[in-house]
């Protein structure tokens, strides 16, 4: 029991570092009233830009600098992802197209981008294979603490993972203390929850509509490089991302709109997303993995369930989600 521990949880929490900066950001984005469902897009444009940004840094350089092999790469990563936000703040909350609309369709423009210039960088190579290795890069995104081996199960499953791992957990801790904790969290919120009311009391709702989905937007694009840089080991490969940002869209519900819960959701639908592969079935029940792969959303379904039929304010959504903001009708 325990040497399989000891091999799931590690490996669940490496499937689950994704979907928390794809929660994470999604909370952020969300507590201002956005609902933007182009996240999925938005990890893939993260991704595929620092993909750009690595594979012209590895074919430009003779020797490679290990600060430089990290901070282009997350550069171009943070770059086309808040590109993506402002294009969606643009559609959304100047033009006041709707959100559900230009979310689904920034997720298909995102994905699309991705496969466009990941099939051209896969062409400039000439592979053999549909898909781009990036290992020299990849090599310092995975690297974890040197004094992890000599740890035993504690290094294992606490320190045996690359930097962008435990960024992702600060990241959505301080996002959580941003929201409880300051003033301009409590804008924030006041802004999801009551627009009227917080342009009444003198906060610009454009601005905080701006900065939380821009912001939301990069944190969720982080979640793309590190599938392509650590958890994939440096290879690009179209469409290798699966439902991802589904899933983190629907952990948003899971966590209750709170980010500190996310850390621990997003480990627990990482464990559960491969979950199948740990359950026995046979070759006479191959059949039946499909159906354990439904485990992430049917516990998802359960939680919106149970969220719904009870009537606490503080496991509700912001009251404006999804509703365009016109400061004229005030």
């Amino acid at each position: 029991m325990w040497s399989f521990l000891l091999a799931f949880i590690p490996r669940a929490i490496v499937q689950g570092i994704p979907l928390l900066y794809g929660c994470t950001g999604e909370i952020i984005t969300e507590k201002s009233g956005n609902l933007n469902l182009g996240i999925p897009g938005v990890m893939y444009v993260g991704a595929i830009s620092g993909v750009i940004g690595s594979f012209v840094y590895e074919n430009g350089t003779s020797r490679m600098n290990p600060f430089l092999a990290i901070a282009i790469p997350m550069f171009c990563c943070l770059l086309g992802s808040l590109l993506m936000g402002l294009l969606y703040c643009f559609l959304t909350v100047t033009l006041r197209a709707n959100q559900n609309v230009t979310g689904l369709a920034m997720t298909t423009f995102g994905v699309g981008f991705g496969n466009f210039f990941g099939g051209s960088l896969i062409k400039l190579v000439d592979s053999d294979v549909p898909s781009i290795a990036l290992s020299a890069t990849s090599s310092y995104f995975s690297k974890s603490l040197p004094f992890a081996e000599k740890l035993g199960w504690f290094g294992k499953l606490f320190l045996s993972y690359g930097f962008l791992a435990y960024l992702g957990v600060a990241i959505a801790l301080a996002a959580s203390y941003f929201l409880n904790r300051t003033r301009k969290g409590l804008h924030l919120r006041a802004v999801g929850e009551n627009p009227n009311t917080a342009d009444a009391a003198g906060i610009n709702v454009s601005r905080y509509k701006y900065a939380a989905t821009c912001v939301g937007c990069m944190i969720a694009g982080l979640g793309g490089l590190y599938y392509v840089m650590d958890y994939a080991c440096g290879v690009w490969s179209n469409n290798a991302f699966g439902d991802r940002g589904w899933l983190s869209i629907a952990l948003v519900i899971f966590t209750i709109w709170r980010p500190n819960v996310s850390v621990l959701a997003s480990f627990l639908f990482g464990g559960l997303y491969i979950l199948y592969l740990y359950i026995p079935t046979g070759m006479e029940h191959m059949e039946y993995q499909e159906l354990y792969k439904m485990i992430p959303y049917v516990v998802t379904l359960v939680v919106l369930v149970v969220t719904s039929m009870r009537s606490k304010r503080e496991n509700q959504p912001p009251a404006s989600l999804g509703l365009p903001y016109f400061r004229e009708e005030r």
